[in-house]
């Protein structure tokens, strides 16, 4: 930033631009009397004379009223030489005071001048009535009138100085508050040519160039006014007028303010290596004071334009992703509730987000800046095949896609990203999921529409990879359902509202139940049970699976305690657990924990997970998985056929159990026959595992998993899932084996 006691360089006139001479504004004097005479005497006398290098300009007026109609009008006037007796023996002094406190003329020096002494007495007209001087006309010799005339102007002349240091100071502090307030570099260098021109009284002409480094060729016009209002984005060599270019380049250069005969150049400098210069026209010499001020206004600005590029800099930071250099959702939000309040384009207009299938996997992989050098690509690809798009960074593997025409058909962007990406030298195959939202179908603001195309781009995640869904209400509607039922079951539990459910699991070899699977239900406060698909996934998705993951752990080893008691031992209980409990670091302990609690030992512990576990990434889990058989608890994969669908990846699981998913069951009394189920339990032997099929309803389905050699099985058939109390009585009166399985 320029210092801020730098001085003011003045350059000599290029004698070669010189247009018209400058003079200065004459003095202004009113002489008041209704003696003819007297006023050609004065002129007689005055006539030639300069004060301070500015010579004298005389009005006249011949009375009282006719001076305060003078005085009305705008002028000038800086000395008054006023005559007592006029139209009344004292008009002279009644004009003092309607000079003073009708019009406010507090600067003006007035000089009473009489020829009859008598009419007001000297100490008594100095003491009753706002004058400077008082003299007779007998004693004002054109000496003595010079030396009077020169006092009265030079006092008013630092009167006048002082009160327009204070009103340009005033000024500055206003324009100070004003700029710092502009919206935007472009807005703020405007306001600069205006205020620099309001300081010197001048009419707003003029321009503003910065440079960001110091090269002269990045010196651009970047705000213009009046005449020069056609230059903006200018390079500041390519300006026709040769004597602007070259103040605003050596203003720049020896980073000073420059003032010359016809022009002001104000240097600001900035933080980051940035500068400005501001450059007015001014028709008129720059006086003392106007120096001064603009000295003062300089620095005040440059403080201002810091704060407009320190506000520039967060707006972009607010609104700009750093690392694509791509408009952020903040950016999306703001264009979106732009389209929707406009509603120019609304009817065809479509917002897509897409997001990158595995992306937090093919980070896993190839590392963190693979992955951003993807991103990169990736927004390269779009605003290349989109070019008339609006495109944002939406999150960290996600793109919002704003379009005015229908260019956003559901198929649109997988073929966007047919070809490969290329990023650092390996050719990377992408597969995109995307949501898509029509402006017009939108109830709301750009939230809303965002919303909404979250909706979608959810449905389609739960169709696989490469799918893309277009919005529609019954999916809000799905939406906030999901939203009642999580607000209703965070305090399910506190009401008593959830209970677990155990299912009998049978050894197939000799009928005996060796095991219960532990199921969560929920009755609300109408008595009505909601089924396990509706809140079983809004619980995992919301975290919630945490503390009711928890519970049914611990009520279900309590319940083996208990049965234990009852004299059913070596009964095991087995327990779903989702992605997100495996990812807690304490999880084991957790287990470890509870299993101390109830003194249950951890081989009747049976953790079953699904291919929702894959997400943790097979070296992850299967470490995981280790270092909880190592603690003899034993492990199932459930649903097996619908998820582990990669036999590589299965035969990395250690696991103990091997649980075949009710639809392949199904399908045993169908015409298809058995040949799914016929290869799953062969494959579960050989890797060591206990084969056991779920959701056994009929006696051909029992039949037939026998003849494969299947070791267990659970189902309708068999027992369904009971209550506590009600599971005990079964396991007490009705179902100690099955004797003729």
């Amino acid at each position: 930033m320029a210092e801020a006691d730098e001085q003011l360089v003045f350059l000599d006139e290029d004698p070669s631009e010189e247009d018209l001479p400058v003079v200065d504004r004459p003095w202004t004097l009113l002489i008041v009397d209704d003696d003819i005479d007297v006023h050609e005497a004065t002129r007689y006398a005055l006539r030639g004379i300069e004060v301070l290098g500015r010579s004298l300009e005389l009005l006249h007026a011949y009375s009282a009223e006719e001076a305060f109609q003078l005085l009305s009008r705008p002028n000038d006037v800086g000395v008054i030489l006023l005559d007592v007796v006029m139209e009344t023996n004292d008009a002279g002094l009644q004009l003092v005071d309607r000079i003073r406190s009708q019009l406010g003329l507090a600067q003006v020096r007035i000089i009473l001048r009489t020829g009859q002494p008598g009419q007001a007495p000297e100490l008594d007209a100095i003491r009753r009535y706002d004058i400077n001087d008082y003299k007779t006309k007998s004693e004002l010799t054109r000496t003595r009138l010079f030396t009077t005339i020169v006092a009265a102007i030079r006092a008013y002349d630092q009167l006048h100085r002082m009160d327009e240091s204070r009103k340009g100071l005033e000024k500055i502090v206003a324009a100070s508050n004003g700029l710092i307030a502009q919206h935007g570099l472009e807005t703020f260098s405007e306001g600069v040519i205006t205020q620099i021109a309001s300081l010197i009284g001048v009419p707003a002409e003029g321009l503003v160039c910065a440079r960001g480094g110091l090269s002269p060729d990045e010196v651009v016009v970047i705000a213009a006014a009046g005449r020069y209002g056609g230059m903006i984005q200018r390079n500041v060599r390519t300006i026709s007028e040769p004597r602007i270019a070259s103040a605003l380049l050596r203003c720049l250069e020896e980073r000073r303010n420059i003032v010359e005969k016809r022009s002001v150049t104000l240097y600001i400098e900035a933080v980051h290596g940035l500068a400005y210069a501001a450059f007015v026209d001014s028709v008129q010499p720059i006086h003392d004071v106007d120096r001064d001020l603009l000295q003062v206004f300089c620095s005040n600005i440059s403080r201002c334009a810091d704060n407009i590029h320190l506000v520039d800099e967060l707006k972009r930071q607010a609104f700009v992703d750093t690392l694509l250099e791509l408009p952020n959702r903040s950016a999306m939000l703001r264009e979106l509730d732009i389209r929707l309040a406009s509603g120019g384009d609304s009817s065809t207009a479509a917002l897509a987000v897409i997001d990158i299938d595995q992306f937090s996997s093919i980070n896993d992989m190839f590392g963190h800046r693979f992955g951003d050098q993807l991103l990169v690509q990736v927004a390269a690809r779009l605003r290349g095949r989109l070019p008339d798009c609006f495109v944002a960074r939406v999150s960290g593997g996600a793109f919002g896609v704003l379009c005015s025409r229908g260019t956003l058909a559901a198929e649109h962007f997988g073929s966007v990203f047919n070809d490969p990406l290329e990023v650092n030298g390996i050719e990377q195959a992408l597969s995109v999921s995307s949501g898509i939202v029509r402006l017009a179908d939108v109830q709301g603001d750009g939230s809303s529409c965002f919303q909404n195309a979250y909706i979608a781009l959810k449905r389609a995640k739960a169709l696989g990879a490469g799918h893309s869904v277009i919005y529609s209400g019954g999916m809000s509607d799905e939406a906030h359902s999901r939203s009642r039922i999580l607000g209703q079951l965070q305090g399910a539990n506190a009401r008593g509202e959830l209970f677990p459910v155990f299912q009998p699991q049978i050894d197939l070899t000799d009928g005996r139940v060796v095991g219960l699977e532990a199921l969560l239900r929920w009755r609300d406060a109408n008595g009505d049970l909601i089924p396990p698909g509706e809140f079983i996934p809004i619980a995992e998705q919301s975290a919630l699976i945490l503390s009711l993951g928890d519970w049914i752990l611990r009520q279900s080893l309590d319940a083996l305690r208990k049965l234990a008691e009852r004299g059913h031992q070596q009964l095991k209980v087995a327990v779903n657990v989702s992605v997100v409990q495996l990812r807690q670091s304490d999880f084991a302990a957790r287990l470890d924990a509870a299993l101390a609690a109830t003194g249950v030992a951890p081989d009747l512990l049976e953790l079953e997970i699904t291919e929702s576990a894959a997400a943790l990434g097979t070296g992850e889990l299967a470490a995981l998985l280790e270092d909880l058989r190592t603690r003899g608890i034993r492990i199932a994969i459930d649903d097996f056929g619908t998820g582990f669908s990669s036999l590589a990846y299965l035969d990395k699981l250690p696991a103990d159990c091997l649980k075949i998913d009710r639809s392949f069951i199904e399908q045993l009394d169908g015409a298809q026959g058995t040949p799914i189920t016929e290869l799953i339990v062969p494959l579960g032997h050989r890797l060591g595992m206990r084969v056991l099929a779920e959701g056994v309803e009929t006696e051909n389905q029992l039949r037939i998993l026998r003849q494969l050699g299947c070791d267990g099985v659970q189902g309708f058939l068999l027992g369904r899932p009971m209550p506590f109390e009600e599971l005990s009585d079964w396991l007490s009166c009705s179902a100690p084996s099955f004797p003729a399985l």
